[in-house]
Order: structure tokens, then sequence, then C-alpha cells
């Protein structure tokens, strides 16, 4: 297994049960909780009506089908305040606007934008995955559809550059070309998932490469786009990019920790998840990796595993087992220091900005949030 020294600094880690957050940083103080939650439902209340505007614009039945994945609405079509997920990327995208000096305002059209490509990219993945539930609701293509699933994907997709597009700016340009690269990145993150899950071994690199165009090119856009849009020059959106790539890259590690031991009624996922999917995630590779009765065990299982006709109806306790060897072998303890790591690295990007120190303080806070939560 690949050994790295601990990041210097007062932060450590606990071990964890079943639905309990690791904490990768130190609980944050009630003030710096509230802070953050003021900052998720600034980036929330700004960006929902230019979104539902959007998303207005589809052609029936695709506008009630994306309003059904958004929350918006339930299965029968009647209005709902559904679970809208954690609005971390709208977050950063109206705050790094506020980099360059502009209003908070300046960022909404990349935070829609963005949020747009993320739910595309939600959309394609549940089918793919075979998720049934998010967000502790069934799923698009479990209601209306695979076909449906795919088209309102689709039409987000292309929704996101409309939206930045018809600012007909410089910024607005320069946005969706970093746009339209961290979606290529993003798809190609996701074919290497897939790809992954019928091979026997993953190495560490392999993950991580994976899960940064999966996770952390997004957020390095969201994190960056704003900022462009408010006219910052190209190294510091690319610096602002480097503190988002690596919070996604903490931000996965924490995902596939909560992908197997996350409380199902947090997650909104069914229990052990990410096993049921045998997905090579973080603390599955890393256990892999690093030797040992434990590790060679699980290997022997998981190789077993690809190859059973029954895997579907395995049961709680098989799966337990399964997630009880990963964490013997060390993948669980080492995944939760990689978001540890990963967190330090992006705080210590913002470190290349100008920036107000509120923002900078925002950011921060916002990294902290990332890697100590339970959804």
């Amino acid at each position: 297994m690949p050994h790295r020294q601990p990041a210097a600094g007062p932060r450590t880690f606990g071990t964890a049960t079943r639905g309990e957050t690791v904490p990768t940083v130190p609980p944050a103080s009630t003030e710096t909780a509230a802070d953050v939650t003021a900052l998720l439902e600034r980036g929330r209340t700004l960006a929902t009506p230019v979104l539902r505007a959007a998303v207005d614009r589809l052609a029936p039945p695709m506008d009630t089908v994306a309003a059904y994945h958004f929350g918006w609405i339930d299965a029968a079509g009647n209005p709902a305040a559904g679970d809208g997920g954690k609005a971390v990327r709208p977050a950063l995208a109206v705050l790094s606007a506020e980099v360059t000096g502009s209003a908070p305002e300046t960022g909404v059209p990349g935070a829609v934008a963005v949020e747009l490509v993320h739910n595309f990219s939600l959309l394609h993945d549940d089918l793919m995955d075979g998720d049934e539930q998010r967000r502790h609701r069934d799923t698009v293509w479990k209601v209306h559809g695979p076909a449906q699933a795919i088209l309102v994907g689709d039409a987000l997709f292309a929704l996101a550059n409309e939206v930045l597009l018809e600012l007909g700016s410089v910024e607005a340009g320069r946005a969706t070309r970093r746009l339209t690269t961290a979606t290529r990145a993003l798809i190609d993150g996701q074919a290497q998932d897939i790809s992954y899950e019928h091979r026997d071994r993953v190495s560490v690199e392999e993950c991580l490469e994976m899960e940064g165009n999966k996770t952390g090119a997004l957020l390095a856009c969201a994190s960056s786009i704003g900022a462009v849009l408010g006219g910052a020059d190209d190294a510091t959106a690319d610096a602002l990019e480097r503190y988002g790539y690596h919070l996604g890259l903490a931000f996965q590690a924490v995902d596939d920790l909560l992908g197997i031991w996350g409380d199902p009624e947090a997650t909104g996922k069914q229990t052990w998840s990410d096993l049921r999917q045998r997905k090579k995630s973080l603390p599955v590779v890393a256990a892999l990796a690093a030797g040992g009765p434990a590790s060679e065990r699980l290997g022997e299982i998981l190789a077993a595993d690809a190859k059973s006709s029954d895997f579907e109806n395995f049961s709680e306790e098989e799966f337990a087992a399964r997630a009880a060897l990963i964490e013997e072998a060390g993948g669980r303890e080492w995944t939760a220091e990689e978001a540890r790591r990963q967190h330090t690295i992006a705080v210590g990007a913002l470190d290349a900005v100008t920036m107000p120190d509120r923002v900078r303080a925002a950011f921060a806070a916002l990294a902290d949030f990332v890697v100590v939560r339970k959804r």
C-alpha cells in the first residue's frame, strides 16, 4: 500500500462505525457550522430560480422529469420540497465571484451551469450503476424509464452551455471552455469507473486518477467559474481550480467511506451500496494493495464474487464480512487519511490567490464541511 507521511498540524482521525463520520479535521464550531449552512443556502437561493427557469425551457415530458429529479415535484407531479442535494457546487461558484470583488450574483450563471452538468451526470450514473435510490427517493430511470433518464441528462448538459453562452461576454466564453473541459474529464472518469468494475485489480494511482476526473474536475470548475465570470485572470482561475480539484478528491474519499459504511438514513442509498456494485473505490483498492492476510483473503473473495451468478442475492452478513476485511486490511483508515491529505492541499492552494479574508475563510469552511459529513 502506498505510504504517505501524515500532514502536519492538529488534524486527527477517529475510528467510526456504520453511520458515523470520520473526523478528518477538528469538529466545526457552532459559528463555523452556521457560516457553512449560510453559504450553502445562499448558493441554493441564488441559483434555484435561474435553474428552474432553465429547466422550464425543456419540452414535455422532459421538464417534469427534470423537476422530479431536482425534487421540486413528486412522482405524481405534485409540488414537493425534496432534498435537492448539498449544493456545494453552487456555493463555490457564487463564492468564487467574490474573489474578484464582484457581487455574488455574478457567479449565478456559473453556479447554474455547473449544477446542470452535475445533475446530467447523476441521471446517467444512476442508470449505468443500477442505483434505485437517490436523495431518499426512487431514481428517475426507475420512475420514468431509462430513455427519459438519458434524454433529460443530455438536455441538462445542453442547457448548461446555453446558460453561459447567452451572456454574450468574453468571460462567458472563457467560463464555457472551462466547463466543457471539466465535463469531458467527468465523462472520462465515469468510463474509467465502469471499466474498473470488470477488473480484478486497480492500482491506487488509477483510482485517484479516476476520482480526480469524475469528481475533482467539476468541483474545480465550480471553484473558479464565478471568478472567471467576474474577470479573473487565468492564473487566479487556475489556482482556484487546484483548490477545487483537491477538494473534489477529498470529497470523493469521504463519499467512498460513506458508500461502504454510511448510514442509509443519511445517505439515501442502500446499505453497503458500493460493495453491491463491485465498485473499485479507494477503501477497496487500498485494502487490496496493502498485503497481509486480510488483503489476500479480500482479493480471493472479490475475485470469486466477480464470477458469482448469485451475487445480487448476497445477504447483509456477506457484505458486512467484506467490509470488515477492507477495514482489517487498512483500507478504511488509509482512505480517511487521504481525505485529510487532499483537504490540506486544497486549502494550501488558496495561498496563491489574493482575496478578502472573509472569502478565504469561507473557502476553508466549505473544505472542512466536505470532509466532515454523513451524506
